[in-house]
């Protein structure tokens, strides 16, 4: 039972997270500053923190990445309010006011204010508006924050401790669903890194979720370059960010959500079954995922894993390439063309 409700609860979330991207005003904006929060916050945390700082003993590295990964809220909406094009220096003064808060106050606090600044600019004068900023929308940006805290990061929060019963309760089943799941977001506009970020997740599903996406970077690498999607440069920055392809990966949606879908099921069973762990939250990418896990588990066991999970990777994105040959693929310079007849 407990792993069915944590299935449903993760397909719930990434739903609600798709409706909003895709239906909320400028909601795919605002989704790919909150993926950019994830990186400027937990991707600093898991690479000083426990990467360098667990490793090493570089006391320096560790207070960086734990001061970073103290500072997500005020980065989320900070970077949301300048997506949605509020001035940088009216921004930031929201950001600094949700201090203390997590990623997802953050977010609703950038986000609700970003859309009502944007109306209210209009009429207010030059110099009038930093005062307003500086005394009406830093108080309601820590306002919001305080009021959706409870109710949002908490059922986050509740969702993601239900992922980790079940992943202890079932890890074959949660590691084939949560590889699959995760992989595939992280080809998304949602990302993973913010997704996992905001479940909190711990342990063996975090574990997971970062070396299904180490599978990912030989699968997508190949995929790209057998199926001659983008240039060179574009199949060596999908495999190390799919985010940076986002647009050639939304105009061939079926060959590569299907096979990433695939590739880290497996990917996502093989991690479960070895018990490994991983206790940083939002370390769900390929080579930050993988350098994390050197802090928590045994480096050998790690290794070995890894070099595993590139092969599997390669075949995935061969096989991938072979099953989707005859497919109709966009790529890049049909993407230019499609775009500019837009834009004329």
């Amino acid at each position: 039972m407990v792993i069915i409700q944590g299935i449903a609860l993760l397909l719930l979330i990434l739903s609600l997270f798709t409706l909003f991207s895709y239906k909320a005003p400028s909601g795919m904006k605002a989704m790919g500053a909150l993926a950019g929060a994830a990186i400027a916050s937990f991707l600093v945390e898991a690479f000083n923190a426990y990467a360098i700082g667990g490793l090493l003993p570089l006391d320096l590295y560790e207070e960086v990445g734990k001061a970073a990964g103290t500072l997500s809220g005020p980065a989320a909406a900070s970077l949301v309010a300048i997506a949605l094009g509020i001035n940088p220096v009216y921004a930031v003064m929201m950001g600094v006011s949700v201090a203390g808060f997590g990623i997802l106050p953050g977010f609703f606090a950038g986000y609700i204010l970003a859309l009502a600044g944007s109306r209210i600019n209009r009429h207010l004068p030059t110099g009038v508006d930093m005062i307003f900023y500086v005394v009406v929308m830093a108080p309601l940006a820590r306002l919001i924050a305080i009021g959706v805290d409870p109710v949002v990061s908490g059922t986050l929060s509740q969702i993601g401790a239900v992922i980790e019963l079940a992943a202890t309760q079932s890890p074959i089943v949660m590691g084939l669903v949560l590889g699959g799941v995760v992989t595939v977001v992280s080809t998304s506009p949602l990302s993973s890194m913010a997704l996992t970020a905001m479940l909190g997740l711990t342990g063996v599903p975090m574990a997971i979720s970062a070396l299904a996406l180490t599978a990912s970077i030989t699968m997508n690498f190949f995929l790209f370059r057998q199926l001659k999607i983008g240039t060179k440069k574009d199949q060596l920055s999908v495999a190390i960010e799919p985010l940076t392809q986002a647009d050639l990966i939304s105009a061939n949606p079926i060959p590569i959500y299907s096979v990433n879908f695939v590739g880290g099921a497996i990917a996502g069973l093989i991690v479960a079954m070895t018990g490994m762990i991983n206790d940083a939250p939002g370390s769900a990418a390929g080579i930050p995922g993988l350098l994390v896990m050197y802090g928590f588990n045994d480096w050998t066991t790690v290794t070995f894993t890894a070099a595993g999970l590139l092969v599997l990777g390669t075949g995935f994105g061969l096989l991938g390439s072979r099953v989707f040959r005859n497919f109709p693929i966009t790529r890049a310079a049909q993407k230019e063309e499609e775009t500019e007849e837009k834009a004329a």
